[in-house]
């Protein structure tokens, strides 16, 4: 990371700004604790990540000033289970656990311990691809283990200050008789339908006009109370002690939960963390906001099949957080790859940039890692040539890797062709528009020629026939194609089409000189002759 004749870290970046925000507003700690947290209500898509990678780039920039980061990472799988995702199955199954805890709803693919628990895994699955550690903080066995059932009583006495600050920003006022706290009903597990709550200072009685149950929990030995999400956010992060939380538009707004969240941690006798908004991500074409209980949703794992993990992090990285942005899977993707190879070249020294542009790429290079620091660039193979050599051979990355096989020089340049392979192969099969796809023909289609036609193509087959060593590069026999047709008088609209109809069955394809040279000698000069 860059820095000054001081040796104090110049703010370049975001993430270093905020990080040095943190210290200031903080003080100097032992350990700073950076947090973030999601409800497994349904697939966590990756809009959610935004939250995550951004509190991952501000850890990373706290630690390159030596300083120890604690990064939690709350699963609120004690919330209730109020919507089935239309992408889940067992959907009747589902149904019959509407408003019980996410944690008891059984997980409909047979394999977690609970629907909680499967998108939990899945979740830490994917943030680890890309180079995320977070101490996973699971809500249900804190409530049902008693952890916060002090913060739970001081929510309770103190309810009129709370609902003083919640009334502040409500059209319609929270009454004389406002509890801040949810009971899962001890006979149905529901939380929909609880009503005539009464607080003695120890026991929280109710009744549950869904199944009848009238029951009374004592605070000292109750699993079934939690706190509604606008006091249960500030709670945490008093008890956990947190310096820094992002969020996202919906929770930013005037009135909305951080507004009251940040009075209301004051109840918990704790201050607000650093706060920063961050904006919601798209995928190109994908419509408008994700949302996992619509069940409507991307990935990170379905991202990670297009662009390979140091660059989903630099996507993120590359962008301040106020900004909105889409990820894009259509043919932009291909641009996508070349603004990453050229930030690549200009970090390492390879590309020429004035010194603030080096300066940014390099930062962003670096808070883009998996693992180490690359010692030398890496090999970059072109996202756009890639997909043509994969194709040339079929689809099969062990024949497409000889043709770059004096460029990979080490294992981290073979995990990049491996990786760039896979997400082409994949961006090829799922996104590429038709016109960008070919095969090469096993056998040539049958053409109708006249005369200056075949002349060409006579003279061309019999020119890489015999001379093929001649054309060092694509600009040498694009020069001799062009020499054929002149000498019959012709245009590239005369000969070109036939030459991509006979290599491809198309009429257009990638530039035909490079196309040629890299499709070889005894293909070409094959199907040319079998079209003489």
């Amino acid at each position: 990371m860059a820095q000054n004749q001081n040796n104090q870290v110049k703010l370049i970046h975001w993430a270093d700004m905020t990080a040095d925000r943190l210290i200031r507003q903080k003080g100097d700690k032992d350990t700073y604790v950076v947090a973030s947290g999601i409800t497994p209500s349904g697939t966590v898509h990756f809009g959610n990540f935004r939250e995550v990678i951004t509190v991952d780039l501000v850890a990373r920039a706290l630690r390159a000033r030596g300083k120890n980061v604690r990064f939690i990472f709350s699963w609120d799988d004690y919330d209730t289970f109020r919507k089935i995702p239309k992408n889940m199955p067992m959907q009747d199954e589902l149904e019959k656990f509407m408003f019980q805890p996410i944690v008891d709803t059984p997980d409909p693919y047979q394999k977690e311990e609970s629907y909680a628990a499967h998108h939990e895994v899945s979740f830490e699955d994917q943030l680890n691809k890309v180079g995320i550690a977070v101490e996973p903080l699971y809500q249900a066995k804190k409530y049902r283990a008693g952890t916060y059932k002090d913060s739970i009583k001081k929510a309770l006495d103190e309810r009129g200050k709370i609902k003083d600050i919640l009334n502040e920003y409500r059209k319609e006022p929270y009454g004389d008789d406002y509890l801040p706290i949810s009971v899962y009903c001890e006979k149905c597990n529901t939380d929909h339908s609880i009503e005539n709550k009464k607080w003695d200072g120890t026991n929280l009685s109710y009744s549950c006009s869904n199944c009848g149950h009238t029951g009374s929990e004592d605070i000292n030995t109750t699993s079934r109370l939690k706190l509604p999400w606008r006091v249960d956010w500030p709670m945490r992060w008093a008890f956990e002690k947190v310096d820094f939380e992002p969020g996202g538009k919906d929770h930013s707004s005037q009135g909305g939960s951080y507004t009251t969240a940040k009075d209301i941690v004051k109840v918990f006798d704790w201050e607000a963390p650093v706060y920063l908004q961050y904006d919601f991500v798209s995928i190109k074409g994908g419509g408008g906001k994700m949302s996992s209980s619509s069940g409507d949703v991307v990935t990170v794992n379905d991202v990670l099949k297009v662009y390979e993990p140091e660059m989903v992090r630099w996507i993120f990285a590359s962008y301040k957080t106020n900004i909105d942005f889409a990820v894009s899977f259509d043919l932009d993707a291909i641009k996508t790859y070349e603004d990453f190879d050229r930030q690549e070249r200009l970090a390492f020294g390879v590309e020429p940039g004035n010194e603030k542009k080096v300066a940014m790429a390099k930062r962003v290079y670096e808070l883009s890692q998996v693992g180490e620091m690359p010692s030398e660039m890496p090999f970059q193979p072109s996202f756009r040539h890639l997909t043509n050599i994969l194709q040339i051979n079929d689809g099969n990355i062990e024949k497409a890797r000889e043709y770059y096989a004096n460029d990979i020089k080490n294992e981290r340049d073979e995990r990049r062709f491996r990786q760039r392979s896979e997400c082409a192969l994949h961006w090829l099969q799922t996104y590429a528009p038709e016109d960008f796809k070919f095969s090469i023909n096993k056998e040539a289609p049958k053409l109708e020629m006249d005369e200056k036609q075949k002349s060409f193509f006579s003279s061309v087959k019999e020119t890489l026939d015999n001379n093929w060593g001649d054309f060092g590069t694509d600009k040498d026999l694009h020069e001799k194609l062009y020499e054929h047709m002149h000498a019959v008088e012709l245009k590239p609209g005369d000969v070109f089409p036939l030459l991509y109809q006979t290599l491809i069955s198309k009429e257009k394809g990638p530039k035909l000189a490079g196309f040629i040279r890299t499709i070889g000698q005894e293909r070409v000069v094959s199907l040319m002759g079998q079209v003489l």
